[in-house]
């Protein structure tokens, strides 16, 4: 089950991915992190993969991480009285709190909170864009608007606006159940949708109480806009293309990618970038030659994870689409470009001991023959500096608990193992050198590099960079402790 690639790969799991067999096959193939979609299914469904995926993996003996999206409120239109309305480019149409139902000239808005933002020359966006809207007057309970762009509208389509930041919490009624009910089921990672401000995830984090890691989907303007607070505050963040796609202009997309991964690399903070990455295999084996090309430009950037979504989710090949997504990123990783890339955009965020520890450890292990860089973390802060560093060498993280493991398998490079309660540091060497040797990484001939806190046991306290053989009679043949 060693990978030899460094990026990770999350799927999506749905109606095409629910049952051990494909679960299983989806990990065989290259799955990291399972994505529980919380937009659909029940509390039931959600819990039968949750037991699926634990089942493979103590089957397979390697920790597997699980993110649970929460849905995050819904923006849609009400219903039509005689079905789906053909809107023209020029036309007068409103939007209003009524909720008798539209026709082609108004329809219910079921959501004050935008009127009470709204402001005359703000952009309204309808279907995921393919109807756009100009306000032209608007109060607290109505929005006359010109339409700019139009066609077919139809019951409960989706609304963007991309212009105003709204008066909505990040988590509605729903999102607050279905957190507590993932959050008690044992989930690794919760993705909060909607998010507009810091306080949005810090409002999350209170409900969270420790339970996961808290991923911030990026995936409004103001979002972009705030986006060093949002990092600030949350422990990983998602680049979620598709409603980001749709209220900004496309052009657009390609340099806030580059600079949401920088900006969370900077930080040794997660970043996934996802939506429409092999769209066409859900209905293709085989992707688009600019869909590969969109994968490999994620790689190249440096980002931490790729995501596929209804490829695995409701598609027909999504073993194949997590085949085709591992096989470009070791065709990639491969490339002495994407060193060349990696180690330019290398920035030097160095103020603590822990630090300089661990770019130490990258400068030693690619200047000299070694084969892994191990390092012992009770939290994980050791193992995700060293993933901001993105070494050219093998990097083992070994904790004894499994939450700290199943976390970082979101992280660049990382491959993670439990290990038991270690209070020697001699010992610890000797654990890494079995871990290195055991997972293929080196052989009793090689070294490693070996990095932990002394005292030992203690979290936070990395001060200690140990090069030492594999072999354990050389190791226990050595004075140090």
């Amino acid at each position: 089950m060693r990978r030899t690639r460094r990026i990770k790969i999350v799927a999506t799991l749905g109606p095409s991915s629910s049952d051990y067999a494909t679960i299983r096959a989806l990990s065989d193939a290259g799955v990291d992190v399972f994505r529980l979609n919380m937009s659909h299914g029940s509390h039931e469904d959600v819990a039968a993969r949750h037991a699926i995926i634990r089942k493979v993996e103590e089957e397979t003996n390697r920790p597997i991480g699980i993110l649970a999206d929460l849905q995050g409120p819904k923006l849609r239109v009400g219903t039509f009285a005689d079905g789906p309305q053909d809107l023209a480019d020029g036309q007068a149409f409103r939007l209003d709190l009524d909720p008798t139902a539209g026709d082609s000239t108004r329809v219910n808005l079921p959501h004050k909170e935008i009127f009470a933002a709204l402001r005359p020359g703000a952009t309204l966006l309808v279907n995921d864009g393919k109807i756009r809207l100009k306000v032209s007057d608007c109060g607290e309970d109505y929005a006359d608007c010109v339409v700019e762009a139009g066609g077919m509208i139809s019951d409960r389509k989706g609304v963007n606006v991309p212009d105003v930041v709204l008066p909505l919490a990040a988590l509605s009624e729903k999102d607050k159940r279905d957190l507590e009910f993932v959050c008690d089921l044992g989930v690794d990672w919760l993705a909060l949708s909607f998010v507009q401000r810091s306080q949005d995830v810090e409002d999350a984090r209170i409900l969270v109480k420790g339970r996961a890691s808290i991923m911030s989907k990026i995936e409004k303007p103001a979002a972009v806009e705030a986006y060093a607070e949002i990092l600030e505050a949350s422990d990983g963040v998602m680049v979620a293309r598709g409603d980001l796609g749709v209220e900004l202009p496309v052009q657009k997309l390609p340099p806030i990618q580059k600079r949401l991964i920088r900006g969370a690399r900077q930080v040794a903070k997660p970043v996934i970038v996802a939506t429409q990455m092999l769209e066409s295999m859900i209905e293709s084996p085989v992707p688009t030659r600019a869909e590969v090309s969109d994968v490999a430009t994620a790689i190249y950037e440096g980002a931490d994870a790729i995501m596929l979504s209804a490829e695995s989710a409701a598609g027909q090949f999504p073993v194949e689409a997590v085949q085709t997504m591992s096989n470009v990123a070791e065709e990639v990783e491969s490339d002495a470009t994407y060193r060349a890339v990696i180690e330019a955009s290398r920035t030097a965020e160095r103020s603590t001991v822990s630090d300089g520890i661990v770019a130490a450890a990258r400068e030693i292990a690619e200047t000299t023959d070694i084969k892994a860089i191990c390092c012992f973390t009770h939290t994980g802060s050791t193992a995700r500096k060293v993933a901001r560093e993105r070494p050219n060498t093998q990097v083992l993280a070994l904790t004894p608990f499994m939450p700290t493991a199943r976390m970082l398998t979101l992280y660049w490079g990382i491959n993670c193992y439990q290990t038991g309660h270690l209070d020697r540091f001699k010992m610890a060497v000797v654990e890494a050198a079995s871990r290195a040797r055991h997972a293929g990484f080196a052989t009793q001939d090689d070294q490693i590099v070996v990095m932990a806190g002394v005292p030992f046991n203690t979290p936070g306290t990395t001060n200690i960079l140990r090069v030492a053989p594999c072999d354990e009679r050389l190791i226990f043949s050595s004075d140090t402790d």
